[in-house]
């Protein structure tokens, strides 16, 4: 009885605070770090038991090769959840009242909220180790990146073109890839071949033609963009 007792009140308190609308982004936000911890300690492990190689790298290197396995889970994670609520999930539909650009959902809030805690984590990552994971050009790059979401997850402003922008993640994991094929010696392999055919196709659609729809999409309710007011739907 004792134990049920605890696990009501464990529930009680995941759903009144945890998941309550006010604390959702924040719960992200702490789990993204979290995500970032775990993956961070998964790629070591994983590295150390099937690439061979792995021991013989440089602290530097090895750092660098657990912060790209990060750099490539948010990535998927976020280019899969912006394609789904910009695409699929109706929560920007044309159909719906209220202004486009002052759309929000819980579900929107939250995926924002992750990948607040993952470019939080990849800027303490940068300084702590600083200048092995990049320069000063990677510090503003995050910065600008970190305010942005911040100002979009809080405010419920232009999520849908953040989440636009964010689909450029989709590029991620082969850059990556292409620096772990380098590091691990197989610049001339058949997958590296591959892979960067892979990055030239997914270039041309999350960063060119993705870009030239957004600004598109931008004129056609340039209204809205400039006279939005909240408004919080369901996705």
């Amino acid at each position: 009885m004792a134990a049920k007792a605890y696990l009501y009140k464990a529930e009680s308190l995941v759903k009144e605070y945890l998941l309550a609308d006010s604390y959702v982004s924040y719960t992200a936000v702490l789990g993204g770090i979290l995500m970032c911890k775990m993956v961070y300690d998964i790629t070591h492990l994983v590295s150390s038991f099937y690439y061979k190689s792995y021991a013989s790298l440089t602290k530097a290197q090895k750092l660098e090769w657990n912060n790209r396995g990060i750099s490539t889970v948010h990535a998927i994670f976020i280019t899969y959840m912006s394609v789904y609520l910009v695409f699929f999930s109706h929560l920007f539909s044309d159909q719906l009242d209220g202004p486009i650009t002052s759309r929000n959902s819980n579900l929107s809030n939250f995926t924002l909220g992750v990948s607040v805690g993952y470019f939080i984590t990849d800027i303490a990552m940068i300084f702590w180790v600083y200048p092995s994971l990049g320069g000063m050009e990677y510090v503003l790059h995050h910065i600008l990146s970190l305010v942005s979401i911040v100002y979009s997850t809080y405010s419920g402003e232009g999520q849908l073109y953040t989440y636009m922008v964010l689909i450029s993640e989709a590029t991620t994991p082969g850059i990556n890839l292409r620096w772990f094929l380098d590091t691990a010696g197989l610049k001339k392999s058949k997958a590296y071949l591959v892979n960067g055919v892979w990055m030239v196709v997914a270039w041309l659609v999350a960063r060119i033609l993705l870009f030239i729809y957004l600004f598109y999409h931008i004129y056609f309710h340039y209204d809205q963009v400039l006279h939005s007011s909240g408004s919080t739907v369901n996705a």
